[in-house]
């Protein structure tokens, strides 16, 4: 047992491995068997987790009937209108059998009217969406279909009642289901005979537990609302101290609740009873309520006292509880037994006897207010309202008295307040002072000032207060000395008090500035307040900077002069003033880089990102006008120029950051360079010559500077196609440096293409040994260029005509196979294109040829050369690798490509060239030539394998590359139980013989 025990963990840890590389679909549908009863409305929830594929999942649900429980009868589908069978057919189009879609993964199968039939085992299926068959598909569950066995019933009545009287209902439920059930019984009640939604009275919950509804639970916790069972199927509801709003149609609703299998309860039916119709008849009113006050106009000090005196029949029998409101906020309450409630805002006043409230009477209240304040003015009220027992909660009736004004004067004072400022205008980093002067006060007086910013409508900002004694205070923005100075507060008299703020930061500290003085007297203050406005301007305001100069376009080495005027709302020589010139080269970097600045002591700080300027700028200053002047312009010197202007406040120690900045416009220089006056000839021509011979193509500068330089550059434009681009043949640039193009930088075409200078103004292109290949217009682009003071600058650039090179071929042709043909081969593999020589050739003649393949752009470019000595050419380095001439006989010039790429598809074709020993020298004629005709090459992606196929899909390489180590660790894990098993079945084995050693000797007794 114990070694199955360890094989089943292994399997078991073996599919939770496989289980974590790849998701398993699962189908879930609610927990059975279920019991429904017959007629009511039916839901089966379904749901799927772990698929692959659309968000959107299908559901397709069946039965098997207890009389074929092997036999799935197909009832409905989210996909197939025709999966239903017939004896459901109908009940699907009627919506009496439908699915509800809850998500994408989940649905409800509703039935409307459960019948009899409707009992079985239902499947809920999903159709497949994934990749591969893995997990479950379907679920099933059970539903059993009971009989209704729920009643409820009440007489129906017409009830009438006095307000304050009992209503009793009572309602018999009963019910006979075999199943475990409970049940739940409520009233409800309906406003009027066509109201529609019920309002619940108290219900008896399945959980046994009352809940009355929201209109009656406040009557329910006193006890005056009740339900209770007084028999085995009788239910009674006691609604005590009836009142109007109880009045409507009475009903009791009953409901039979199943626990399912899940353990959640369901409600399988519901019965309602008849109604019964209450009317509830109100008493008369017959309470009146009056107000009196022995004074109504008082001073603040002074007592008032109000009278709340009731009117009732039987008042001594009555219980009244009184409310005594001002403004309609309660003040203090008094209940039938007398018992006092302050209000918690009066209760400090209370407990320090200056308030007082009390039943002098059941028909007389008293309020009594000592020393009344200013916040005792307003209407006052009592209300009175009249309860059944002292305690109670609902009042049978209340009335209001009519409102008392009372008004409370305050002390008045005589005291006077102005403020004023000598400083109503000034610039940040100046001084505030400021006035307060105190007339009529008799008494001690405390100084508050306050500050409210310009444009701030938020709460005023405390500066600082001096008390009645003396004592001052700052607020806490006031209280760095290192921002705004120590300030002063000042008291010059009895009644004139003075603010010094020695520094203003900037415009927040201008605005209102205003002085609140308070004077006390026998416990109470008066308070006069009065402001003034100051304005603080920022050093930045008016600050301005124009650049100016008088000439924007200067001729190389000249000078010129950049003024910058400063204007400011204040006199610039009362405050510190820096100047910096600022740079920007042209074409941009990005910024300005700093040239030069002046500082306030006059010390002149270079700039190091352009050190040119140092040796040749000139500063100067007149007045408010700056001037930068530059000497000996040059290309370097071309750009554009700004001066920036930077002020600190008066009397600044320490320079820090600046008060104010302002940069002026942007000034362009534009640096002329010497006018060329190049002239390039642009006369066509054309030079016809005849294979292997060498030939020359000019190109002639008409006009030029004395002392300029050339670059040249020579291109050649092929024969059609027309649109094709001008290929780079070489670059002889004026420090002699030749560049060849990408077409002409093999040592072959070095050797054959030579630019030469031949006089000042004539510069040749030679080429040696021209074969066909080099047709086409050739022309050079003469680039002029001039050392100035910092170095080479161009000056103009000019294109010749063009000339054309055209080759005198001979009459006699070659003969190639001129057949076209195409070939498919498959990517990795080689091919051969074949190109034969047709008939003989002269015996003392030499063959060359040349390869070409057509790209998609329509160039034709040469692949290899074979050349007259048996020399080969790869004008592309990348292809030597893979090109091969096969030469089995001398006609032969086939040409195998090996590894094929996908690149490698075009157009091929060769062309054979006959060249005969001149007698004169050691050069060739061309005698004849010929071109094959064009094969098609065709790629093929190379074939899938075994392999391929593995590596192209993950979850099959990883099932590859785990199952050796899963099959591992369950190897070793089955060891290890081995072992284990056989260790302790041997320990076993040695410790039953040496009990048996023991025994026989005697010596121990087996217990």
């Amino acid at each position: 047992m114990g070694l199955a025990r360890c094989l089943a963990a292994a399997f078991l840890l073996l599919h939770l491995l496989l289980g974590l590389s790849t998701g398993q679909r699962v189908v879930t549908v609610q927990k059975g068997p279920l019991y429904r009863v017959r007629g009511s409305h039916v839901t089966l929830w379904c749901k799927v987790s772990g698929y692959q594929g659309p968000a959107e999942q299908n559901f397709q649900w069946s039965i098997y009937l207890p009389s074929a429980p092997e036999r799935e009868v197909q009832i409905v589908s989210t996909v197939d209108p025709s999966f239903p069978y017939a004896i459901y057919t109908q009940r699907v189009r009627s919506r009496g059998i439908y699915v509800e879609r809850v998500q994408g993964d989940a649905v409800l199968l509703h039935i409307t009217d459960l019948q009899d039939r409707d009992a079985g085992e239902y499947e809920c299926h999903t159709p497949n969406t994934d990749e591969r068959y893995f997990g479950s598909y379907s679920a099933k569950t059970n539903l059993s279909v009971i009989a209704d066995t729920l009643s409820a019933s009440m007489v129906p009545q017409v009830l009438t009642r006095t307000e304050g009287d009992t209503v009793e209902l009572t309602c018999e439920v009963s019910k006979s289901t075999a199943q475990h059930t409970h049940l739940s019984v409520g009233w409800y009640r309906l406003q009027g005979a066509g109201e529609r939604r019920a309002e619940e009275v108290l219900t008896l919950s399945k959980d046994f537990v009352l809940r009355p509804g929201p209109s009656y639970m406040q009557r329910f916790l006193a006890g005056d609302v009740r339900l209770n069972k007084v028999g085995n199927t009788t239910y009674k509801l006691s609604i005590g101290g009836a009142e109007p709003s109880d009045q409507g149609q009475l009903y009791c609703e009953a409901a039979e609740w199943i626990e399912d299998p899940d353990e959640t309860w369901k409600d399988i039916s519901r019965k309602q009873t008849g109604r019964t119709s209450l009317a509830v008849m109100s008493q008369g009113r017959d309470l009146s309520v009056d107000i009196a006050a022995a004074e109504t106009s008082l001073s603040e000090g002074d007592t008032l006292q109000l009278n709340c005196m009731v009117g009732a029949q039987r008042s001594s029998s009555r219980h009244f509880q009184v409310l005594w409101l001002l403004n309609s906020v309660e003040v203090a309450r008094v209940d039938p037994h007398g018992v006092l409630i302050w209000e918690d805002e009066y209760e400090e006043r209370a407990k320090l006897g200056q308030l007082r409230a009390f039943k002098q009477s059941n028909v007389v209240y008293v309020l009594t207010i000592y020393e009344v304040e200013l916040k005792d003015n307003g209407t006052y009220h009592c209300s009175v309202s009249e309860v059944k027992t002292p305690g109670d909660f609902h009042s049978i009736q209340t009335n209001f008295s009519s409102g008392i004004q009372v008004d409370v004067k305050p002390i008045e004072s005589r005291m006077q307040l102005s403020v004023s400022t000598s400083t109503p205008q000034v610039m940040e980093g100046d001084a505030l002072i400021l006035f307060c002067e105190v007339q009529g006060a008799t008494s001690p007086v405390s100084v508050q000032w306050w500050h409210l910013p310009p444009q701030h409508p938020g709460p005023r900002v405390l500066v600082a207060t001096m008390e009645w004694d003396g004592t001052l205070s700052l607020g806490s923005a006031y209280q760095d000395g290192r921002t705004r100075g120590s300030l002063r507060l000042e008291k010059a008299s009895s009644g004139a008090f003075t603010l010094v703020i020695p520094k203003t930061l900037d415009e927040s500290d201008g605005g209102r500035y205003g002085c609140e003085a308070t004077e006390w007297s026998r416990g109470q203050s008066w308070t006069e307040e009065g402001e003034t406005v100051v304005t603080v301007s920022s050093m930045g305001l008016g600050l301005h900077a124009m650049l100016r100069s008088r000439i924007a376009t200067v001729r190389y080495g000249q000078s010129f002069e950049l003024d910058c005027q400063v204007n400011a709302s204040y006199t610039l020589k009362e405050v510190p003033v820096s100047v910096g010139w600022l740079f920007q080269p042209s074409p941009p970097t990005g910024h300005y880089h700093e040239l030069v600045r002046v500082l306030p002591s006059g010390t002149v700080a270079w700039g190091t990102v352009q050190p040119h300027f140092q040796g040749k700028a000139q500063l100067s200053k007149a007045a408010t006008s700056f001037r930068l002047r530059i000497h000996n312009a040059m290309a370097a010197d071309k750009g554009t120029y700004q001066c920036e202007v930077e002020v600190w406040r008066r009397n600044t120690l320490t320079l820090g950051q600046p008060a104010a900045t302002a940069r002026s416009n942007a000034v362009g220089i534009k640096v002329v360079l010497p006018e060329s006056k190049l002239q390039v000839s642009t006369k066509e021509s054309s030079v016809e010559i005849a294979g292997g011979a060498d030939t020359a193509i000019e190109c002639k500068i008409m006009f030029a500077q004395n002392n300029s330089q050339f670059t040249v550059t020579w291109y050649l434009l092929p024969p059609p196609p027309a649109d094709a681009n001008p290929l780079k043949i070489i670059r002889a640039h004026y420090s002699s440096i030749l560049e060849y193009g990408a077409e002409f930088s093999s040592p072959a075409q070095k050797s054959r293409f030579l630019s030469q200078r031949v006089s000042s103004n004539i510069f040749w292109l030679r080429i040696l040994s021209a074969n066909p290949r080099d047709q086409g217009r050739y022309y050079c682009v003469v680039e002029e260029w001039l050392w100035l003071v910092d170095g080479w600058y161009k000056l103009r650039e000019g294109a010749s005509g063009k000339t054309t090179l055209e080759f005198k071929l001979p009459e006699r042709k070659l003969h190639l196979e001129k057949t076209n043909s195409s070939i498919s081969v498959r990517e990795g593999e080689e091919v051969t294109l074949h190109c034969l020589l047709r008939g003989t050739h002269l015996p003392t003649a030499h063959l060359s040829a040349t390869w070409f393949r057509g790209e998609e752009s329509g160039r034709t470019r040469p692949l290899l050369i074979l050349h007259c000595d048996g020399a080969i050419e790869y004008p592309q380095e990348s292809l030597v690798g893979r090109l091969h001439l096969r030469r089995p006989t001398a006609s032969d010039f086939s040409l195998t490509l090996r590894s094929v790429e996908k690149g490698d598809a075009g157009v091929y074709h060769c062309q054979v060239q006959e060249w005969q020993q001149q007698t004169q020298g050691k050069d060739r004629a061309l005698e004849a030539w010929a071109h094959s005709g064009y094969i098609w090459l065709t790629t093929i992606p190379p074939e899938s394998t075994v392999f391929s196929r593995i590596c192209s899909s993950p979850p099959l390489l990883n099932f590859i590359l785990y199952l050796p180590l899963v099959l591992i660790l369950l190897l070793a894990l089955a060891g290890f139980c081995w072992f284990f098993k056989f260790r302790k079945s041997k320990k076993g084995s040695v410790t039953g013989d040496q009990l048996m050693e023991l025994q026989g000797a005697g010596e121990v007794r087996k217990t």
